[in-house]
């Protein structure tokens, strides 16, 4: 899927993964080889091939294949793929934007926008979700009618650690077992990608937002969501957790009333564009109809 930067520069991103993908989930040979590949015990195995240090071998043509600069990252030897993809960014290179009223991104992304309507469908890629389907919870579900949905999908090349989009206290963590799917829009017209894959959310009730939902969904060979925390204070940027190999996609919901999106986002969306965006910079702003 095609997406703009924040200059407003349009970038064309067909990439080697994407036509892969294409292949899988919309040629009937690739959907029979698909079927074991989605299945979590293959994305376990996949992450703990990943994990042994026979695999630090695939971190350099990884790297300079995916176009990543790892001039912003910690410096620090690799004793495996995973160990590389989870590595950690150096602390000056996601400055938060604004002040508390503003509810940032929790990660590097590619990211889209929806106002939640009152019988809570929202459309990704020509494909129709519900809410309560999402959440698997109709209360939970009505709770966020009104507001609006930030879809915030990450790529192999982005940093796979994100944060807490705003400060308050955070819920437990809600587990949702499903079977794993890539997160790419190809395979959106063919599965309900965001139905199936297994997921984990907590709310965040905050003082600018009132209840902000924030939910990680694991990805074709993500084999693991980790979440450092539940049931505790947290503050905005604070690291929440961190996705294992794979491409993966963030949700965040916010009730009616609460935030404004950026007016960039909103447009790019309603034209068929993804947002890059980079962790720290602003999704929306609290506003006073909450």
């Amino acid at each position: 899927m095609d997406y703009i930067d924040l200059q407003g520069k349009t970038i064309e991103n067909t990439t080697s993964q994407d036509r892969l993908l294409e292949f899988l989930y919309t040629n009937p040979l690739g959907r029979m080889l698909l079927k074991p590949l989605v299945q979590p015990g293959f994305s376990r195995l996949t992450g703990v091939l990943l994990s042994t240090r026979l695999s630090a071998r695939l971190i350099n043509p990884f790297a300079r294949n995916s176009n990543i600069d790892m001039t912003e990252y910690q410096e620090q030897k690799y004793t495996s793929f995973n160990d590389f993809f989870t590595r950690k960014i150096k602390p000056d290179r996601r400055p938060l934007a604004g002040d508390a009223s503003v509810l940032i991104s929790p990660c590097d992304c590619k990211a889209l926008v929806y106002p939640v309507r009152d019988n809570s469908i929202f459309s990704v890629k020509h494909t129709e979700y519900t809410l309560r389907s999402l959440l698997r919870s109709p209360g939970l579900a009505k709770r966020f009618q009104g507001g609006y949905i930030y879809i915030l999908r990450l790529t192999v090349d982005d940093y796979h650690r994100y944060v807490y989009a705003a400060s308050g206290r955070q819920s437990k963590n809600y587990h949702i077992d499903g079977t794993f799917h890539t997160v790419n829009p190809v395979a959106n017209d063919y599965l309900p990608i965001y139905k199936e894959n297994t997921r984990e959310y907590t709310l965040l009730h905050t003082a600018e937002f009132g209840d902000v939902l924030q939910m990680e969904v694991g990805a074709l060979m993500v084999g693991k969501i980790s979440n450092h925390k539940e049931s505790a204070p947290v503050k905005r940027g604070e690291e929440k957790g961190y996705f294992e190999y794979g491409g993966s996609t963030i949700i965040v919901l916010t009730q009616k009333g609460a935030a404004a999106p950026r007016p960039d986002l909103l447009k790019n969306t309603e034209n068929g564009y993804e947002t890059k965006l980079l962790q720290g910079q602003e999704l929306g702003r609290a506003s006073s109809g909450l």
